[in-house]
């Protein structure tokens, strides 16, 4: 029998990775569902446009490459790439800011480093932390949700919107419709009602909030909640990264929230707002990027959980998923030389 050696991901030995990528747009599924209902059609256009463009652009460079076209587009990569680039950006942000974010992921961050198993970062976040960096105003435009908009983003809105883009229409037409801020999410209003000087239990009464967890902001989490189950249930994920980028959230903002209650928001706003439960079984759990072995896994969603928390709350951006994520991919190699199994048969003082 032959030993057939590839690079990773390395899942599960009776799966294709073409498989394994596709469940993992299957389960993606009950997430951008509640993320169409609460936020409009834009998401699926962004969706059908992202998805478009990852598959030119994989197919081009696979043609300059002289490598096998049809065999890379069928591993589904670029398609779960696509997709959670896709879902992690507002419903109506231009057209062209998806084009560029996917081009960036697809021919720099992933075949630049030599294709699938071979980039040392994450390509969806890596090209999310690109257009934050480069379009800040763009990518902290989210429309208000369907229930509290005075106008909802139906179909042919959204698409006027993303494809002629128009910032005075876009506040015009989504912004919420009573005493609050036009398109901001819950966490980026619980900043800024901080920096003005109101405890974080004036910020929850606004009507973005209901009173506790951000207005379907919470559902959303709830159902990358159910598809990441589903992965663990599938066996597609380890459970290690998402138990621990869970668990160190929680632990810290329950220590933040007991000290001070007046400027820290409870542990469930943090765990049902923003990307929490699409990074923790989605995009964390990238097998290219992160660490491997299971102590590994550990720390590497551990450090992923504590940096979310300490960007959102003390540095300048509201939600920290993708860097979060991006800082922990620079360390997942160096987590992987010191956190390994022992050589069967080494003493306990020999281990590493």
């Amino acid at each position: 029998m032959a030993f057939k050696i590839a690079s990773s991901p390395h899942i599960n030995t009776r799966s294709l990775t073409s498989g394994v990528m596709f469940r993992v747009v299957l389960c993606l599924i009950p997430g951008i569902g509640a993320q169409t209902y609460f936020f409009g059609f834009g998401t699926l256009v962004q969706l059908a446009l992202a998805i478009s463009v990852a598959l030119t652009a994989e197919a081009l460079v696979m043609v300059l490459r002289k490598r096998p076209v049809m065999s890379t587009l069928s591993d589904n990569s670029a398609l779960v790439t696509a997709s959670l680039l896709a879902i992690a950006i507002p419903p109506l942000a231009p057209w062209w800011m998806i084009v560029i974010g996917v081009l960036f992921a697809i021919v720099i961050v992933k075949h630049l480093y030599g294709g699938l198993g071979h980039n040392v970062f994450n390509p969806a976040m890596a090209a999310y932390v690109l257009l934050l960096v480069s379009f800040p105003v763009q990518m902290t435009s989210w429309v208000a949700p369907q229930s509290l908009a005075i106008n909802p983003a139906d179909l042919n809105s959204s698409l006027q919107v993303i494809f002629s883009h128009s910032a005075t229409m876009t506040s015009e037409y989504f912004q919420l419709g009573y005493d609050a801020v036009a398109m901001a999410t819950p966490l980026d209003t619980i900043k800024t009602d901080l920096s003005m000087g109101l405890t974080a239990t004036e910020s929850l009464h606004k009507a973005i909030f209901s009173g506790s967890v951000g207005v379907g902001w919470f559902w959303v989490n709830i159902c990358y909640l159910l598809g990441g189950l589903c992965l663990l249930k599938m066996k597609v994920i380890r459970w290690q990264i998402s138990t621990a980028i869970i668990v160190s959230i929680l632990i810290c903002s329950g220590f933040g929230f007991l000290i001070s209650p007046d400027t820290h928001v409870s542990p469930l706003v943090h765990i049902f707002s923003g990307g929490t439960m699409l990074a923790a079984f989605f995009i964390a759990t990238d097998p290219v990027s992160a660490a491997t072995s299971p102590r590994g896994r550990l720390i590497f969603g551990a450090m992923i959980g504590v940096l979310i928390y300490v960007i959102r709350t003390f540095g300048g951006y509201p939600d920290a998923v993708a860097f979060a994520v991006l800082l922990a991919n620079m360390c997942a190699p160096f987590i992987d030389h010191y956190i390994r199994p022992r050589t069967y048969g080494h003493r306990s003082g020999n281990a590493l």
